[in-house]
């Protein structure tokens, strides 16, 4: 028997004394990450942001199978945030997309969430109709019409069924039923609510695809409202991605067990506080890349220059060569070569011997 199965359904139960040490721990470690932010200036609290909803991107869509630009995908966040980067390349529409629904979640969090608005996310996830090379309904809730819809992870040919959601014929009822409860004020603490909505709309499972990217968005709605700031300074995507087997595991064992979510709760708080922990390298690159322009300023460095210096300070994946160079400046190979030996020997960056095309560049350390 399903948890949507059990007579009660959903009155969902949890052991209050149990979460009461991990839930303190959560909420401290929010404020302390909360006040470590706002002693930072405007320019860099917004650098955090645009990092850390950039991870949360890419790795929700990871997390479901989907590997997305991340340069696109920051590129859309930038522009919508009003932050210069320059060198903005074109962004696809579904990148736009899962942008729109995670930006529309954590700067709306004083909106209701309604019907229309949840179909409004699923639009934009799926902008061409179609889930891969599937057509699927979009902007509604699903209809089964190839059978009860099973929640599965794992490659094409070997999935893995983790558990049976609801039937269409249930879904009217079950997602008002689920939105009235959003909707309605309670005195349960609201991270303790974003694991309950979280749990709550995965096991309804109300649309044909992209439920989990939704679910996870609902969570980081509930979340900045817990802070009362839409600005994320750490990614629960990111830890999730880390920890998906486990995510997994827990979601299953909880689907089949009674109508205590106990399990599933506190490992929601475990995973939220290792993700709060883990922004701190995130902070850190960003003070690293604060102190390295402050070192600079007032040297002549070139637009192309400045584009691939922040792009290695952000964490440039693979090596920088003269020809990856040129072909993101959108210059020509000799130009690269001249911007490149010119911070060379201003001991910006430094050649690393490794002959003919593997020959690449990297970023002198800072002096300690």
């Amino acid at each position: 028997m399903y948890i949507h199965e059990q007579p009660n359904w959903p009155d969902l139960r949890w052991d209050a004394a149990k979460l009461a040490g991990p839930l303190a721990e959560v909420r401290h470690l929010q404020g302390r990450l909360i006040g470590r932010m706002q002693s930072l200036g405007f320019q860099l609290r917004e650098e955090a942001a645009l990092q850390t909803l950039t991870q949360d991107v890419v790795k929700t869509s990871e997390i479901e199978g989907e590997n997305l630009d991340t340069q696109q995908v920051r590129s859309s966040i930038a522009r919508r945030m009003g932050v210069n980067i320059g060198g903005l390349p074109p962004v696809d529409r579904n990148v736009e997309g899962i942008v729109e629904v995670m930006f529309d979640a954590t700067n709306g969090y004083e909106l209701p969430l309604t019907a229309e608005r949840l179909f409004g996310w699923h639009a934009a996830l799926f902008p061409t109709g179609r889930s891969g090379r599937q057509r699927i309904t979009v902007g509604a809730w699903r209809k089964d019409v190839n059978g009860p819809m099973q929640v599965i992870s794992g490659p094409y040919g070997h999935e893995t069924v983790h558990f049976e959601a609801p039937g269409h014929e249930r879904l009217e009822g079950e997602m008002t039923r689920f939105l009235e409860w959003f909707n309605t004020r309670s005195s349960t603490d609201p991270v303790l609510r974003s694991a309950l909505a979280h749990f709550w709309f995965v096991t309804l499972h109300p649309f044909e695809d992209g439920n989990g990217r939704i679910a996870r968005a609902i969570a980081d709605s509930v979340l900045a409202g817990s802070e009362r700031s839409p600005q994320r300074f750490y990614s629960m995507s990111s830890q999730i991605q880390q920890e998906r087997k486990a995510y997994y595991d827990v979601l299953e064992r909880c689907q089949k067990g009674s109508l205590d979510v106990t399990a599933w709760v506190e490992w929601f708080l475990g995973c939220l506080q290792r993700a709060i922990q883990a922004s701190e390298l995130t902070l850190q690159a960003i003070l690293t890349k604060a102190r390295f322009w402050e070192s600079h300023a007032g040297k002549a460095i070139n637009s192309r220059q400045r584009l691939l210096l922040n792009r290695l300070l952000d964490g440039f994946e693979g090596k920088l060569t003269s020809s990856k160079w040129a072909l993101i400046a959108k210059c020509s190979q000799d130009t690269a070569l001249r911007d490149i030996g010119d911070l060379v020997e201003r001991g910006i960056l430094v050649r690393q011997e490794a002959g003919g095309r593997s020959t690449h560049y990297e970023l002198v350390p800072p002096r300690m």
